[in-house]
């Protein structure tokens, strides 16, 4: 049976599908070489280029997918610079800035749970491509791509050490590494048995203590995603350091394709990008001396906006999904961009979430201001006159069905009330915002990846946030 192009869909970033049922060789080898003209017909003018970066992460026959990709892109005479290994996502966007490429097609499912693989698609410029590209891959994919009388050819290439030079540039990597290596600082890093793997040791020698480094195509029975419930080692690893050591520690996750990071501190407090994301606004506006317009999603806390006004920062507000940020990036000049699910970006780099540059930048802040990231963050609730808690619940949908009867419910009868808090506001600009009567919010929001309803909540107390999202679970059940 023909692929049409209906079943093919792509979301927040990229498309991706069950690996051997929504995604298989042949509608990759039908995607993929559309996906290379449509990166030609939009950049060519600006890099005067026919090269294509093709890479990819360590999922199952992550780089048998990245050979196909390549084969089908040189038959219809684009060049192809191929990784000879798994890398990180942003490091091949890197690559397509650094190397003129016309962009780069990149095999990942970034956080999924391992049955899924995916294709992001990458612009000249160096991050995710605006929605009107990848509309015009979905709209042409019923139509055939015309094999080129010369075809183009492959080369092999290394993207680690480019892009690692790029983000020692950026921190001051000398005096990470001798906090490290006198003691004063102790590193854990999770990789989730994905891209990250080796990243902080070649950037900051061998006393980072990585954990989870093998490859892991089932990511233990979890997901590659840097939340509390896939990091149980980490947690164990660190109380046991903790026990039996003084000094600084921290730990940081990143997920399969290293484009997100969370962070644990000293006393072993879980630490999302809405706690990152503070501190590092704090971190480059005090002691590098950063400017510019910070990019908060929708589901971003309300602290950030309070730490920008006290660095007299301005906010812009976007759909949840990082190219919305990297569109913005492309136009303003932008210090910091970051999403509540760990993707942090930043003006001074290219405009894709990076989450090596971003572990870089959160320890400089570590070692530059002496404190653990637990006191840090504290310290600017105090600052901001803000004390507040988030978490989020990600609820799997049973079919499309219920996925419809939902969005009709909250389209046909608003919520007027949650878990008895009046509603005062309801924002639109992705999913269901809704602010309440103290000033607290709860968004109801719609996986772009995944058959997947996720809850948000930020609120003055933990205990709260877990009682408002209890309460959106039920109503969620009930409908």
């Amino acid at each position: 049976m023909p692929v049409v192009a209906s079943e093919i869909k792509f979301g927040t970033d990229g498309w991706r599908g069950v690996i051997g049922d929504e995604f298989t060789f042949e509608r990759l080898a039908l995607v993929a070489p559309i996906a290379a003209q449509v990166l030609f017909n939009t950049y060519n003018s600006t890099v005067n280029s026919r090269t294509i970066i093709v890479g990819y992460d360590r999922r199952f026959m992550a780089e048998d997918f990245a050979r196909t990709v390549a084969s089908c892109v040189t038959k219809i005479g684009f060049d192809v610079l191929l990784s000879e290994t798994f890398a990180p996502t942003p490091a091949f966007s890197w690559a397509a800035k650094q190397l003129n490429a016309l962009g780069a097609l990149v095999i990942t499912a970034s956080h999924n749970p391992g049955k899924y693989l995916g294709l992001k698609v990458k612009g000249a410029f160096g991050g995710s491509v605006p929605e009107e590209v990848t509309h015009e891959i979905e709209a042409l994919l019923s139509q055939k791509v015309q094999t080129a009388a010369t075809p183009g050819k492959i080369e092999m290439f290394n993207p680690w050490g480019s892009y690692c030079q790029g983000l020692k540039g950026k921190v001051d990597i000398a005096k990470i590494r001798e906090a490290i290596n006198s003691g004063k600082l102790t590193v854990f890093a999770d990789v989730m048995h994905g891209a990250a793997s080796g990243g902080l040791a070649m950037l900051l020698g061998d006393q980072v203590k990585e954990i989870n480094s093998d490859r892991d195509p089932l990511f233990g029975g979890g997901a590659p995603e840097p939340l509390p419930k896939y990091m149980k080692r980490l947690f164990e690893v660190m109380k046991t350091h903790r026990e039996s050591n003084q000094g600084l520690t921290v730990g940081l996750v990143f997920d399969g394709d290293c484009d997100r990071i969370a962070s644990v501190d000293g006393e072993g407090n879980f630490l999302s990008s809405q706690v990152l994301i503070p501190i590092l606004i704090d971190h480059l506006t005090l002691r590098r001396g950063f400017k510019g317009e910070i990019v908060k999603t929708v589901s971003g806390s309300d602290l950030i906006p309070r730490v920008a006004a006290l660095h007299k920062l301005s906010i812009f507000e976007t759909a949840v999904g990082y190219k919305y940020i990297a569109d913005r990036m492309l136009v303003s000049q932008v210090l910091l961009g970051g999403e509540e699910s760990g993707g942090i970006g930043y003006g001074s780099h290219i405009p894709e979430r990076d989450a090596l540059l971003s572990a870089l930048y959160v320890l400089e802040a570590i070692v530059e201001s002496g404190l653990d990231l637990g006191d840090y963050y504290r310290h600017l609730q105090e600052q901001a006159g803000f004390d507040s808690a988030y978490d989020r619940i990600d609820l799997p949908l049973g079919s499309m069905n219920v996925r419809s009867r939902l969005l009709q419910q909250l389209q046909k009868e608003p919520l007027t009330e949650i878990a008895g808090l009046a509603v005062t506001d309801c924002q639109t600009i992705d999913g269901y915002k809704f602010r309440l009567a103290d000033n607290s919010w709860l968004m109801i929001r719609f996986s772009g990846t995944e058959p997947v309803l996720r809850l948000y909540c930020e609120a003055p107390t933990l205990e709260q946030v877990h009682q408002t999202l209890a309460w959106a679970k039920d109503w969620a059940n009930s409908v």
